[in-house]
């Protein structure tokens, strides 16, 4: 493929810049969501708003033949901007502290070439997805009908990543990110005075062998190839020095890569919450908040999301084998109901910037151009291309 023309490279930094400092928190991105709407249009695509709340699908089409979808995730986080950059966060409490702002950038640059250049036959959805930190936007897409809508063959997406340097990419076949489920344990037992732990029953004591115990269900209870963990996060309990608490909170986050280790911890950490707090006289109970399955890339779409990468000027190494992360991502949702895949985009320069959701991260606009490059390499190779007439 030839590379991005340079005014394309150029506005899309604009844009991502612009979209920076206005950053909205999930389902809240009513001035992003305009801003792509319009944008949109005046490529000429057509323009579909208004599903889950602040989703726009803008439909490329060109002939007959396949449809794909390429997805940008468009929310911010509720975190304080610490940089000083030009085009810093003017929403005090809010920032793009993951880098959706880049996605989006990177897709609306996409969607404006091929508008232009048509270079494919057939028709590609730009989804422009809100809510993807914790609201599970993709979700809500998928059960509005989004691949009901727009039946479509695959559907991709990417991540810029801290930790991979930029030119490199990573694609599995197979897991990406892990599933994340939040539990929430309460154990009750029968408060008394300090001076006096005989005449009642600690649920704190039970608490403390119980966040060692389910450290053991990773190390002991699964197959060492299972990857899993179980994190403690928050602990909540007594109001007074001298008193023993009558009960005892305590939450935190399961992360797995597979739904088969999934359930066996789901299962195995209600055994542990009951069983051992039996002993000591407390009562122990575990309520979950499900949250986002294991992202699943399917192998083919993976096979082809690598081929275009390789095919992307500035991309010097696509890995296909790297570890997946334990973090979580709602595109996983969309993976659940129609084949596709997800890219890790190296963003790391010779000085590694900060990490994702720190307050002093911001996007490597370094990306764009690679990141444009993949998303055209993809449709043009994806969708039976056609010679460009050189007279258009």
């Amino acid at each position: 493929m030839q590379p991005i023309p340079e005014d394309i490279i150029q506005q899309a930094i604009t844009w991502r810049r612009e979209i920076h400092a206005c950053p909205e928190i999930g389902l809240q991105e009513f001035r992003t969501s305009a801003k792509i709407s319009e944008l949109l249009e005046t490529f000429g695509l057509e323009v579909h708003t208004g599903m889950a709340g602040t989703g726009i699908i803008g439909v490329l089409r060109n002939g007959e033949g396949p449809v794909i979808g390429i997805r940008a995730d468009i929310d911010a986080l509720p975190i304080q901007e610490n940089n000083t950059a030009a085009w810093c966060s003017a929403s005090p409490g809010t920032m793009h502290a993951c880098g959706h702002d880049g996605h989006t950038a990177i897709l609306l640059g996409a969607a404006r070439y091929l508008s232009q250049t048509r270079a494919f036959q057939g028709t590609v959805c730009f989804i422009f997805q809100p809510a993807e930190e914790n609201a599970g936007g993709g979700r809500l897409m998928v059960e509005e009908g989004l691949f009901d809508r727009f039946p479509m063959s695959a559907v991709y997406a990417l991540h810029n990543w801290p930790g991979l340097p930029v030119g490199e990419v990573a694609v599995n076949p197979g897991p990406m990110m892990a599933s994340q489920d939040n539990f929430f344990i309460t154990l009750t037992g029968v408060g008394c005075h300090a001076a006096m732990p005989e005449k009642g029953a600690d649920p704190v004591l039970a608490g403390a062998h119980l966040i060692t115990a389910l450290q053991t269900i990773t190390t002991r209870r699964l197959s060492p190839l299972d990857s899993a963990v179980i994190s403690v996060t928050q602990l909540q309990a007594g109001e007074a020095i001298n008193v023993v608490p009558q009960t005892m909170q305590l939450s935190g986050t399961l992360r797995c890569l597979s739904q088969r280790a999934r359930a066996r911890c789901q299962a195995l950490m209600a055994d542990y919450v009951e069983q051992l707090a039996g002993p000591f006289g407390v009562r122990g109970e575990i309520h979950w908040e499900y949250g986002y399955p294991v992202t699943v890339n399917h192998a083919q779409q993976a096979e082809t999301l690598a081929r275009a990468a390789r095919g992307t000027p500035g991309i010097t190494q696509v890995h296909t084998q790297l570890p997946p992360s334990m973090a979580a991502e709602d595109f996983a949702y969309l993976l659940e109901a129609c084949p596709g895949a997800y890219l890790w985009l190296g963003a790391d320069g010779p000085t590694p910037g900060a990490s994702l959701h720190n307050p002093y991260y911001d996007f490597n606009d370094q990306l764009i151009a690679p990141g444009i490059g993949l998303w055209v390499s993809l449709v043009e190779q994806s969708l039976n291309p056609v010679a460009v007439n050189s007279e258009d």
